[in-house]
Order: structure tokens, then sequence, then C-alpha cells
């Protein structure tokens, strides 16, 4: 059946030379896969450009139950752009985010609240002008609580340590493993889940902070999702932002 959907781009492969494949985040179905004929003419119906990294576009695209594939007939862009294609550190995050997106989302059913929070955040990041370096950190602890992955802060005191397994914040260093954050890095990690993208300039973080808060980020992120891999594009990312 022929139905028309807002989508994120998360991903593209190319599929001969006339189509590609393209993981889109929808917000009529989550996570599917389709295949879209392009084109390098100027007649072309669709063409490929349309479908970089966290572009936002509406598909029209046959929906069938049994493919795990579905035909697009027409793509545009929903929401355009204005920097985030041509902004050297913005386009590098967006790749960062498509990337992990790509790992992260596996659910192939409708959830429109995370997807209109994915919109909200990639035009946000879009529109502002400067002060954005923390982006990706506040992007992806928002991101948690529309997972069911929020670290816990209840109960948080000065000194406490953090388990990443357990997703809390303790007292004592937990025993039986490794995976746990002393009490500085415990009190960085409640900065990054109360900062949001209105005040997150406002927090200052040299080069190796903001590196090593992604790299526990991540690893917070690969103890509570199956099978997800540390997208290949975080070494280029950590190098971006000075302080």
């Amino acid at each position: 059946m022929w139905q028309q959907t807002q989508g994120i781009v998360l991903r593209t492969v190319k599929y001969k030379d006339t189509a590609l494949m393209a993981t889109v985040y929808t917000e009529a179905a989550g996570r599917m896969s389709f295949r879209v004929p392009v084109g390098r003419g100027r007649r072309s119906a669709i063409k490929a450009s349309l479908f970089q990294p966290l572009a936002l576009v509406e598909l029209e695209a046959d929906f069938r139950r049994t493919a795990s594939v579905c035909a697009v007939r027409e793509a545009r862009v929903f929401q355009p752009f204005s920097t985030l294609p041509f902004h050297p550190y913005k386009s590098a995050m967006a790749f960062f985010l498509a990337e992990f997106l790509y790992g992260s989302l596996r659910e192939e059913a409708e959830n429109r609240p995370l997807f209109a929070y994915l919109c909200r955040a990639i035009v946000w990041l879009d529109r502002c002008p400067e002060g954005f370096s923390n982006f990706h950190l506040v992007f992806l602890m928002r991101l948690s609580r529309f997972l069911g992955l929020q670290p816990n802060l209840e109960g948080y005191e000065e000194g406490d340590c953090f388990d990443l397994r357990g997703a809390c914040f303790t007292r004592v260093r937990p025993s039986g493993h490794g995976d746990w954050l002393p009490p500085h890095e415990a009190a960085r990690l409640v900065r990054l889940v109360r900062m949001n993208f209105g005040t997150m300039h406002l927090f200052r973080l040299t080069r190796e902070e903001r590196a090593r808060c992604l790299e526990v980020i991540l690893a917070y992120y690969r103890l509570h999702l199956p099978d997800f891999r540390l997208p290949q594009s975080v070494e280029v990312l950590k190098e971006l932002f000075d302080s």
C-alpha cells in the first residue's frame, strides 16, 4: 500500500547504478529500509543528494508488512537545512549521530515522541549559530530517556560513585565489575543529565573532558543496548572541538 511518511536518514548504500538502499527512521513505522531510485540528470525524479546523514525527508513508499525493503516512488525534503551539510563541525557531528542512531534504533514500530525529539534536535543544531560543542553529549543523554535508559539521579549526593551497569549512584564502589565512575566523573555525569540545548553553552569543558564524557556515554549505551557497536566516526568527533 502506497503511503506517505516523514523520516530521518540514518544510512545509505549504493545499489547498482540507478538506486540506493536507505535506512530511515520514520514517523509512521520506526526504522525501515527503502530502495530508492536515483539519477544524476536534471530530470531525475529523486536526487541522491536528498539522502544525506540526518536529512529530514518525506517519502511516498509501498508499505507492505511482508517486505523487508520498501520501494520508494517519491521523495522530497520536508525541512531544508541552512548550515548542517555545509558547516564542517556540524556535518561531522551529523555523520556521527546518524551512525549512532543507525546502531541504536532497532525497533520497527511507531514512536512519535521519539521521532519528534529527533527532528527538533536536528533542526536546533542546524539553526544554532554558535556554542554547540556539547550538542552531541546532550543529544545522547536526552535520547536515553526515550530508550528507557536514563541514569537515575534520585538520591544523588556529592561524593557518590556511579554504577554504569546499575544506572544508579552509590556511596561505595560497586563490587564484582569495573564499570563504574569515581565521584568526580559521577558529578560531571549529573551535570550532563541536567543540561539542555538552551543551557549547554554555559558548561565549559576542555577537549579532553568532552572526549571522556563521550567515552563514558558510549560505554553506558554499550552496556545497556544489545548488539550496540561503537560508531567508527567517534575518533574524528573527539578531535573536533577545543575548549
